[in-house]
């Protein structure tokens, strides 16, 4: 069965193109041309990834996005002529999980796509100290009580897990968990790891703080 992607974007002459790409790589496509017809698609059809524009009619992006995070952790890529660096930074802070400017290569947004997919389908379970880590369901658990985490907290983490031991600069993480494209303020990594550790619990010594420097996860003996 081919994934879907709901494509949401006001202008049909966007909305062909990415399409037009897309199928070409076998994705089943879904359009919308308002975030409130996109709400309505999401809420009926099965969707595995939104490519979603900020400026609608009816419901802009951010809505559209912080109303799905509120029920699901499908990836969304936010495909916006919006470029300034405090929307990139509230785009990622409301769930987003990559950012694409107008204009854009067709080519290299398909590529995004399937990388993010790639991502996504890797097929590991690992456990740490009883904070287990199923990539291929998306989730995170300690003992039996599946955790609530942001697509950003969730790819933050996993980075974190996958380089157990080693001591990550700030810049890194930003980097790696929020594009090398992206040249945001490194407080948003610091906000990131303190909801991430909230939510950790007990477990929260996992993630070890580098003074100066940035963090490190370091699974228990």
């Amino acid at each position: 069965m081919s994934k879907s992607i709901l494509i949401v974007d006001d202008e049909l002459r966007i909305r062909k193109l990415i399409a037009d790409f897309l199928l070409r790589e076998g994705y089943h496509i879904l359009e919308a041309d308002n975030g409130r017809c996109a709400l309505n698609i999401l809420a009926k059809e099965q969707v595995h990834l939104v490519i979603l524009d900020v400026m609608m009619p009816e419901h802009d992006g951010w809505t559209v996005c912080r109303e799905l995070r509120k029920k699901s952790n499908i990836p969304v890529i936010m495909l916006t002529a919006k470029d300034e660096e405090v929307d990139q930074l509230f785009a990622f802070e409301i769930g987003a999980d990559e950012y694409v400017t107008k204009p854009f290569s067709p080519k290299v947004l398909a590529a995004r796509v399937n990388a993010l997919f790639r991502r996504l389908e890797k097929d590991k379970t690992a456990i740490y100290g009883g904070l287990e880590i199923n990539t291929t369901a998306r989730q995170v658990s300690i003992g039996n009580h599946p955790l609530d985490l942001s697509p950003k907290e969730y790819e933050l983490l996993i980075y974190l897990a996958e380089n157990s031991g080693k001591a990550l600069s700030r810049q890194q993480i930003l980097n790696q968990v929020w594009n090398y494209e992206y040249f945001g303020d490194l407080r948003t990594v610091d906000t990131h790891i303190n909801r991430l550790r909230t939510k950790l619990e007990d477990k929260s010594p996992l993630v070890q703080t580098i003074r100066g420097y940035g963090y490190r996860f370091e699974a228990e003996k």
